[in-house]
């Protein structure tokens, strides 16, 4: 009989460690890469109309989503507030007065601000009295605030070194800011291409998107200074046939100055503002602008534009506000 073996004293020494086996770099399960799969993602809360409606008398619990509408809506806010690297500029103008130039400036000044996350800068340079800070702020309120201009400006540009310096010559309508154009008629012609030059080279240093409203006309001293700084133009034409062929006129005379480029991508703005649509065949202003410029916005007769006076966003009409977001929209989208 094979004796027992003597029974083994329990060890208290640690064992080596053994060598793990490498592991397989098999990819993950969906739902712990993705732990967001965990939470049911939740549709955008719908505002106004029906699904507005039927969201807030149940709480939240019915939610059908935006709109078409306001899915429009939220993509033309996405498009004006692209975040942007560099600064840019955009001139606007005219050949002929009185038809929406500045109006368009301010509104779509005011809309660039309120979706922007920058607050974007209009200069009047203008020649002929700008009234574009009167526009934006009211004449009144303009004429009690410190009245500096374009021209104390430039007076002084070589002492500016910084925002805080830079804002007393600015005036601000909420989140714009303007340069005021020079009101006494013995100087306002006399700002040169070079003294724009160094004021947008100034603006350039503290803002991402400029405005600038041009004077009547392509060929007035500054005008060269500004096509030469201008990424996109915006045209101001009359809501009738004579006004689109200003606007083709001023087209073609770009081309054929060496901006086929800013004439190519200009955005044509016609705005009623006699309230003649009614009575104008549009299919003709089409057929006069077609091929030569980028887009065509319409801005509907408003009295809040039409009036003369001060331009603010909450007594424009829903039909004039969207035009001027999709004026906005597409100036962002030009910027490359």
């Amino acid at each position: 009989m094979v004796p027992e073996a003597p029974a083994q004293e329990p060890s208290f020494r640690r064992s080596r460690p053994t060598v793990a086996e490498p592991i397989s770099e098999s990819p993950m399960p969906d739902f712990i890469s993705s732990p967001g799969l965990f939470v049911k993602e939740q549709k955008p809360r719908p505002v106004g109309g029906f699904r507005g409606a039927l969201y807030n008398l149940t709480g939240g619990a019915w939610n059908l989503g935006p709109g078409p509408k306001q899915r429009q809506e939220d993509e033309l806010g996405r498009r004006i507030s692209r975040q942007l690297q560099g600064s840019y500029n955009t001139a606007i103008l005219s050949l002929k007065g009185g038809i929406g130039k500045t109006s368009t400036t301010v509104g779509v000044g005011l809309t660039l601000a309120e979706y922007r996350g920058d607050a974007p800068c209009a200069i009047d340079a203008n020649p002929d009295s700008g009234d574009l800070v009167e526009r934006a702020l009211g004449e009144g309120i303009y004429q009690q605030s410190s009245p500096r201009t374009i021209t104390d400006l430039l007076r002084n540009i070589e002492s500016i070194d910084s925002l805080t310096a830079l804002a007393r010559y600015m005036h601000h309508a909420g989140r714009l800011h303007l340069i005021a154009g020079e009101q006494d008629p013995e100087v306002s012609d006399s700002l040169t291409a070079e003294e724009y030059l160094r004021i947008r080279k100034l603006i350039s240093s503290y803002y991402s998107v400029a405005l600038t409203d041009c004077g009547t006309g392509v060929t007035h001293n500054a005008m060269s200074g500004i096509l030469q700084s201008a990424d996109n133009l915006v045209i101001a034409a009359g809501y009738a046939v004579s006004g689109a062929k200003r606007a083709r006129s001023t087209l073609h005379w770009l081309a054929s100055h060496g901006y086929e480029d800013l004439a190519r991508n200009a955005i044509v703005v016609i705005t009623d503002k006699d309230e003649v649509s009614s009575r104008v065949d549009k299919d003709a202003i089409q057929e006069h602008l077609s091929g030569i410029c980028r887009e065509l916005i319409a801005v509907p007769h408003d009295r809040g534009v039409a009036d003369g006076d001060l331009v603010t966003l909450d007594v424009l009409k829903p039909e004039t506000r969207r035009a001027y977001k999709e004026i906005a929209a597409a100036i962002v989208d030009g910027y490359q």
